[in-house]
């Protein structure tokens, strides 16, 4: 079973604001039960895996159900204001049962803690531990603390904190596919994210923990990892940081500087049989080398993250992205030229910047026009204290010009999602079976490399299968296909 499930709880303008999971029931015997929701990047959702193998440690299984844990966990985003908002009504709810149930302790980890530690704690009194995402490993004793009625708070944030040492859970409930944190921390600092203030400054795990937790959770079965951190492409492993960690030749002893491109290399030779992922990458940093070592391995899929946040130079220069429209085409001719037009590219867009004009709003629909983004992930710009941005400039779009641009801009992309999808009619392609599809116990899904969902007949094939299809029909959101051969030769 996976730590994390989707649950349909919230509406669906609640979960356009982040993406939320959380536990299921794990029994293993343990005295406590757990409960976590999380909310946001996958970022998250893996840090969620550290929590719950960190309090398995001290005694705890994981519950489905929030009314009979002894411990609820809130594992937060600040990105957007509307998961804030989402995560204090949850607050609410989950307070209404400490009525009932006094001895109940209420934590939130994460973002959120990190940016509003003091308002949660002491203004507020709504929980009673709050745990920033470099303090994972205090969070056992902040709980026994809160059980004696001590209220706890650790927010630090650290230099050198990566949890390599920790295995996650993993009760994957596909058993297929899993995170993997390469990377903690960002040194970007876009005018728009609190994520520098919230998660610190960036630090790379050692190369070698990476490759083991790879080669283990293909041996045990697991057939796709995903690479993760706020900035993939800044990933950077040197002897300096080797002789830090105190690490020793039969430890894995680094003697040359590791970047990105050297990394994934590492990772795509466990096997062939293993695919692989990374999520997210910034514009400014991904390299020819990089795209150059995804064209190398067949394993490594062809797909990439690349948020643009807007198509106009002026307001990409508000938001300290430090690369302007042309730097970005520049970035995704090179994709195109180096990994062939089959590769997927997705975004992320920000509607209604502050000063966003609307001729520079065309300018965002009209990039979108030249990439032909896949998907993308779309959001009206929301100011978030403590940002550059709301300490320099007046968030001065009128809402309702924020939301009628973001419809243009999810209008756009559904058009482009469709084009894009209709190129895929008739091809060959090789597919990773992930479990039942949504809508039908009589159907399989899968994603192919460049992350596109397929649906297929569930005849003759099962989960964890590689499944050569031809496509034979297309949604905007969803390919269709028939089944050629199961487990076609790879290596």
């Amino acid at each position: 079973m996976d730590l994390i499930k989707d649950i349909d709880i919230i509406s669906a303008e609640e979960a356009q604001a982040c993406d939320f999971k959380t536990t299921v029931d794990e029994n293993t015997g343990k005295s406590k039960r757990l409960y976590i929701e999380s909310y946001g990047c996958q970022m998250n959702f893996s840090d969620s895996e550290i929590v719950a193998s960190i309090m398995k440690e001290n005694g705890f299984d994981t519950t489905s159900d929030f009314e009979q844990a002894d411990v609820i966990f809130l594992n937060t985003c600040s990105i957007r204001e509307k998961a804030e908002q989402t995560v204090r009504k949850r607050l609410s709810q989950f307070n209404q049962v400490k009525k009932n149930k006094p001895e109940l302790t209420i934590g939130v980890l994460g973002c959120m803690a990190e940016r509003l530690k003091e308002n949660l704690l002491q203004e507020e009194k709504i929980v009673d531990v709050v745990v920033g995402p470099d303090a994972y490993r205090d969070l056992p004793n902040l709980v026994s603390a809160a059980e004696d009625g001590q209220k706890g708070v650790n927010t630090f944030l650290s230099r050198e904190e990566t949890y390599a040492d920790i295995a996650p859970v993993r009760l994957n409930s596909n058993g297929v596919t899993a995170f993997i944190s390469i990377m903690r921390g960002c040194d970007n600092m876009c005018s728009f994210c609190v994520v520098p203030f919230t998660r610190g400054r960036e630090r790379s795990r050692a190369p070698h923990s990476i490759v083991a937790e790879a080669l283990d959770l293909f041996e045990r079965g697991y057939r796709e990892v995903t690479l993760l951190g706020q900035n993939v492409d800044s990933y950077k492993w040197s002897p300096e940081e080797n002789n830090k960690a105190r690490l020793n030749k039969k430890e894995g002893e680094v003697s040359e500087v590791v970047n990105f491109a050297h990394l994934l290399e590492m990772v795509a030779k466990v096997s062939p049989l293993l695919r692989v992922r990374f999520s997210t990458s910034h514009p400014k940093d991904i390299t020819d080398e990089v795209l150059y070592t995804m064209r190398k391995y067949d394993n490594i899929c062809k797909y990439i993250h690349l948020p643009v946040q807007s198509g106009n130079s002026r307001v990409l220069e508000l938001m300290n992205r430090t690369y302007d429209r042309e730097w970005y085409l520049d970035r995704v001719a090179a994709i195109r030229r180096i990994l062939g037009d089959e590769c997927g590219i997705s975004s992320d867009m920000i509607a209604g910047f502050c000063t966003e004009t609307e001729e520079e709003h065309q300018d965002t629909l009209t990039l979108m026009d030249i990439v032909k983004y896949d998907f993308s992930y779309m959001f009206f710009y929301s100011e978030r204290p403590g940002t550059l941005a709301a300490k320099k400039f007046e968030d001065d779009i009128p809402l309702e010009i924020k939301k009628r641009r973001l419809a243009e801009i999810i209008e756009k992309q559904n058009s482009l999602s469709y084009e894009r999808n209709q190129l895929d009619l008739g091809q060959e392609q090789l597919i990773l079976i992930e479990g039942t599809a949504k809508k039908s116990d009589q159907q399989l899904k899968g994603r192919n490399s460049a992350n596109k969902v397929v649906i297929i007949p569930a005849d003759r094939a099962k989960k964890g299968d590689y499944v050569k299809v031809r496509i034979t029909d297309v949604s905007q959101a969803t390919l269709f296909g028939e089944v050629l051969e199961v487990n076609p030769a790879l290596a």
